[in-house]
Parts: structure tokens; C-alpha cells; sequence
């Protein structure tokens, strides 16, 4: 579900008065009426059945980080035994130091508390404790408190970065939005020439630049977006690594110049990150943190992972919330992030 916009209703237009009751006068010129802006509410809940295959798509994408935990849970007695295997599955599957520690107490004291005997029934109390450590990173993404509501998307090279714009704004314009994209990774032609084919696909504006500097790019989508009404402007950046510092400083600066173009902007800076790559992910959070003070995640190809458990690490040592996770190319296999769907489908 998406909470993207939180604009009010058009106040209703005033009851026309009654006609006197006196001899009719002559007709009024006909006024045409003002036009009422048009009202973005947030989309009713998704239907049970949609949601549902969306959790089977998760669940099958999960499955070789679940399955390894899973197997903890076939013995018969719950000991110190048990809880090793289950430390090392954790952080087989890039849970994390911290946060594999942290589920571990919390397991026990939820085992304690409920006097449980079965090892099966550990499985579910570990899914609540995994859901509970997320808990914190599910948040909605809104748009309309500003308009437009200027999007800046990192990434490094391979995250998806480029293809997961191009699902935020068929989502986005299935919403009502009307959405601007700004390729602002002007170095490399196929970005520009990708993020184009995603336009022309989504039927949005495009502006973009061979060879122009990415800030100055930015700065013309925004004070375009401004002009044109638009609701959304999506910043697509280059693909860069943490390490690369002069890279990193380059994405300041345009997050400096889309701040000369709307004082209040950016309104998110999102960080797409690669599910497959584990605690890299986590490092990649936390550079990327420090350098643009991140507002959201996009986590991508969680299809077929083993290190699932990133997540969790995530949510531990830097909880940025996760507005989306992808399992899949296709454009519904970009979804809202839930912490309860992601715990059970961690653990099938």
C-alpha cells in the first residue's frame, strides 16, 4: 500500500440560494466554474489475493536464506545446541554480529516467557522477534506535502538502481502522480538511454543532458518540475562507490544544487541497495548515511538470496526505514516494505 499523498479535499462548493418567490427574474449569465484541482487520496488497501501472491513471490525469493534457518527447528529438544545452530545459520545468511546476538536474547526470553517446549514452535517466536526488530523500518512513502516532491536516488553500479526508478514511477502514475525524471547520470550514455526507454514506457518527461554536468541537470528537473506543475521529480545519480570519495562528493553537490532549486528539497534521498551482496549492503548504508542523510531504502534482487538476513542487520546498526524491496524484473515484483510479511517469509 502507499501512503503517497496527504493532500485535502477540496472544500464543497456553497448551496445555491433559493430563487425569491416574486415574479422570475431575468435568466444570469451562464459562469463557467473555477476548475477543482484535482485531490491524490491515499489508494484503498490492495486486495487479499494480490497481496497474497506477492508474499508467495517473497516467500520463493527467500527461500534459500528461510531454508537454512528452518533446519535448525527439526530436532526434539530445545537446548544450547539448538541455539548455537540457530547463531550460526544467522549469520550464515548476513544477519550480523549485533543483530544475530540481539534475536538470540530475545528468542530465549520469549521462550522463557511462553514455556515452550517444541522446537517448532521456536520457529514462530522467532519470526515475531524478527518482525519486531524490523518494525521500525516500515514506513510509508508520501507524496504531495511539497510540491513537487524532489526524489534522489543513489546507488552503486548493479544495485538496480535505474530499473527500480523506472517501477517507483509506474507506481507513482498509477497513483495519479505526474512524475518528471532527471537523468542526472550524464556519463554513461546507457544510463540515460535506459532511464529514457523507462519515460517512454511510463509516458512521463525526461530531462536529461549528454555530457552536462549531473548538478546542473538536477538543477533544470527541479526548476522544470516547479514550473510544469509536476507532482514528482525523480533524480536518477550515477552509480557510485562509497570508496570513491570524490564520487561521493560529487553526489553532494547536487544534492547542494537541488537545494538552491527548492529550498525545502531534497524531500527523500533513497539508496537502492543489492540484497545479494550482504553485510556489503550494510556498509553501503551506512557511507552513503553519512555522506546524504538517507531517508529510504529500495532493496533489490532478494529473488533467490541467501543473505536475506541483511535486513535484520540493517535494522540493528542503521535502521534507514525500507520503503520498497523487489523480487523479480517485473514491474509488480517492486513492492511496499512489511516487516510482518518479511519475518514470515524469512522463515517460510
Amino acid at each position: 500500500m502507499f501512503s503517497f499523498f496527504r493532500k485535502k479535499p477540496p472544500a464543497p462548493a456553497p448551496a445555491p440560494e433559493p430563487a425569491p418567490a416574486a415574479a422570475p427574474a431575468p435568466a444570469a449569465p451562464v459562469v463557467p466554474q473555477a476548475t477543482v484541482p484535482t485531490v491524490f487520496s491515499p489508494p484503498a488497501p490492495p486486495a487479499a489475493p494480490e497481496r497474497k501472491g506477492w508474499l508467495d513471490k517473497l516467500k520463493a525469493g527467500l527461500r534459500k536464506t528461510g531454508s537454512s534457518i528452518a533446519t535448525v527447528f527439526t530436532g526434539t529438544q530445545i537446548d544450547d545446541a539448538l541455539y548455537e545452530e540457530l547463531e550460526t545459520a544467522l549469520l550464515m545468511a548476513d544477519t550480523g554480529v549485533k543483530a544475530t546476538e540481539h534475536l538470540l536474547a530475545d528468542l530465549k526470553r520469549r521462550v522463557k516467557e511462553s514455556k515452550t517446549t517444541d522446537p517448532a514452535a521456536v520457529k514462530g517466536l522467532l519470526a515475531d522477534a524478527i518482525a519486531d526488530l524490523l518494525a521500525p523500518l516500515q514506513k510509508p512513502l508520501v507524496i504531495g506535502e511539497h510540491k513537487p516532491t524532489v526524489i534522489m536516488v543513489a546507488g552503486v553500479n548493479g544495485a538496480g538502481k535505474t530499473t527500480s526508478i523506472g517501477k517507483l514511477t509506474r507506481h507513482l502514475a498509477n497513483e495519479g502522480a505526474s512524475v518528471l525524471l532527471a537523468a542526472a547520470d550524464t556519463f554513461r550514455a546507457a544510463a540515460r538511454e535506459q532511464l529514457a526507454v523507462w519515460a517512454d514506457r511510463n509516458t512521463v518527461e525526461i530531462v536529461t543532458q549528454e555530457g552536462g554536468d549531473p548538478a546542473a541537470v538536477s538543477f533544470d528537473a527541479v526548476s522544470a518540475g516547479k514550473a510544469r506543475g509536476r507532482d514528482v521529480v525523480l533524480v536518477d545519480t550515477a552509480g557510485r562507490l562509497p570508496t570513491q570519495l570524490h564520487l561521493m562528493e560529487e553526489l553532494r553537490k547536487i544534492k547542494r544544487v537541488v537545494q538552491k532549486a527548492d529550498g525545502t528539497a531534497p524531500h527523500e534521498v533513497l539508496l537502492v541497495i543489492d540484497g545479494n551482496t550482504g553485510q556489503n549492503a550494510l556498509t553501503q548504508v551506512k557511507a552513503f548515511d553519512e555522506a546524504l542523510q538517507l531517508t529510504g531504502l529500495v532493496i533489490t534482487k532478494l529473488d533467490g538470496t541467501a543473505k536475506g538476513g541483511v535486513v535484520c542487520a540493517i535494522a540493528r546498526e542503521r535502521p534507514v526505514p525500507i520503503y520498497f524491496i523487489g523480487v523479480g524484473e517485473k514491474l509488480e515484483d517492486l513492492e511496499t516494505f512489511s516487516a510482518r510479511e518479511f519475518a514470515q517469509a524469512l522463515l517460510n
